[in-house]
């Protein structure tokens, strides 16, 4: 009714040779175009069903949880981590909603040239249209007690690895115009943490990394973008949290206490929630989302 109501007042108006019809003809159709849209509107589209995702990472923590929400949405998941073991145990438990036949992919991030030749021959039998580069944060420690080993070996397992990861799916990507990857980093990204200052530097260097990717992917349908886990209770955080208490002359409990006095939420949070961040960056939804950093910390960190 809305709709043929204007149709007929820029009619009548316009036999008026006093009103400026103009700028009622322009408002009119702008009102008639929202109008159109509105009825054309269609729920966000979550779906991942016929993707192939391939999560690094992903027996343990946040990358497991991943590897869960991937497969819910209708992702077949390929996981990828160094231990054989879990991997077969865990790729029998993810969810197949469309019949999904998941698989595993073993290589330790450790060692640069282990993952290049996994994954390229994995590349050239599978399209994979969803990356999530994970894997676990150098030792903790402050930047000046740290050797030279340490930030090389960090390099080599974040940056390297996750650059050969892309070389190696991208193409597809490309090919199918369509294409996301998602980076799980840290909050130090934005502000540094003390007492992880291997780990700062890092995280910083795969963060500008991504946000070149993301402008050089973009015209390909390709989305680059970082999830920020704040404290979230995993194997990393339960080690930074055993350290910071040692260093301090304090219980693990006590230390957690000051930790979870610094966020907003009043609480550690859990992988699944950092999962849940992941997955929607995945989606067809998310398809206007590009190189940016998103922090999932309960409202912990103090900028911008």
């Amino acid at each position: 009714m809305r709709l043929i109501t204007q149709i007929y007042q820029l009619f009548y108006y316009l036999k008026d040779p006093e009103y400026p019809s103009e700028g009622l003809t322009i408002s009119v159709f702008h009102g008639i175009a929202g109008l159109t849209q509105t009825q054309h509107f269609c729920p966000m589209n979550l779906s991942l069903q016929h993707r192939n995702a391939l999560v690094c990472g992903s027996t343990q923590g946040i990358g497991r949880a991943a590897a869960f929400e991937l497969a819910l949405l209708g992702a077949t998941v390929t996981l990828l981590a160094r231990s054989e073991e879990k991997l077969r145990a865990l790729v029998t438990q993810l969810p197949t909603p469309n019949g999904q036949r998941h698989g595993y992919l073993v290589a330790d991030f450790a060692d640069a040239e282990q993952v290049r030749t996994v994954v390229m021959a994995a590349s050239a039998q599978n399209d994979f249209h969803v990356l999530v580069n994970n894997t676990g944060g150098p030792p903790a420690g402050p930047a000046l007690d740290s050797n030279t080993a340490a930030f090389v070996q960090a390099f080599s397992s974040h940056l390297l690895c996750n650059h050969i990861l892309v070389q190696a799916v991208v193409p597809a990507m490309k090919k199918a115009g369509y294409g996301r990857i998602v980076n799980v980093i840290s909050t130090s990204v934005k502000i540094p943490i003390r007492g992880l200052g291997v780990s700062n530097t890092i995280r910083g260097a795969v963060a500008n990394w991504a946000k070149t990717l993301s402008v050089e992917l973009g015209p390909f349908g390709i989305t680059v973008n970082n999830v920020l886990p704040g404290s979230t209770m995993t194997g990393r955080l339960e080690a930074v949290l055993a350290a910071g208490a040692a260093r301090a002359g304090r219980t693990v409990e006590e230390e957690t206490a000051l930790m979870i006095r610094e966020i907003p939420a009043g609480r550690i949070g859990a992988a699944e929630e950092v999962a849940a961040a992941i997955a929607f960056l995945a989606t067809p939804a998310a398809a206007y989302i590009n190189g940016i950093n998103i922090p999932v910390d309960g409202g912990r960190t103090g900028s911008l």
